[in-house]
């Protein structure tokens, strides 16, 4: 709690860039979901299927388009993306427009910690390391490669590569 209050006492200007790397096992849908279902109050919980693959959360407030291609240009370097089911949805979400891999929500209502700082550039990196596609190190890799990205993209804007 010291920390969030501390992130959020700061000028949300000071924030260039927030990335939040989550990984996705299969114990969220099998544990994690059904318990939250049940602290909510859920008397059932729909199980959910983790995407394949690589994908980034982008807020839907200010998407940033460039900014999450960068990402995903860069990840699918040393990993796959996570492709869409067959309604175009990754987690029950639309796949962006011409940006493979990406997905938007509103991070502020949802509470995502990408809109702790109010970063201009933000997004919540999401991998899969369950996947009979990937070892541990392409996930680990994965999330520095998006990282790199993500500073390339700022440099390059920025005028510092």
């Amino acid at each position: 709690r010291d920390f969030v209050r501390s992130i959020a006492s700061t000028d949300d200007a000071s924030w260039m860039c927030h990335l939040d790397l989550h990984e996705t096992t299969d114990t969220d849908a099998t544990e994690f979901m059904p318990a939250r279902a049940a602290y909510n109050g859920e008397k059932t919980h729909k199980l959910d299927i983790i995407p394949d693959g690589f994908y980034l959360v982008a807020d839907l407030d200010k998407v940033e388009v460039d900014f999450q291609k960068a990402v995903i240009e860069s990840v699918k370097q040393v990993t796959h993306i996570a492709p869409p089911d067959a309604d175009g949805k990754i987690i029950d979400e639309p796949v962006l427009a011409d940006i493979e891999g990406v997905i938007a929500a509103p991070s502020v209502k949802l509470g995502l910690c990408m809109s702790l700082t109010g970063a201009t550039y933000a997004t919540t990196t999401e991998v899969y390391p369950d996947s009979p596609k990937v070892t541990d190190g392409d996930c680990d890799n994965a999330q520095i490669a998006a990282v790199r990205g993500a500073l390339d993209h700022i440099m390059k804007i920025k005028g510092l590569s």
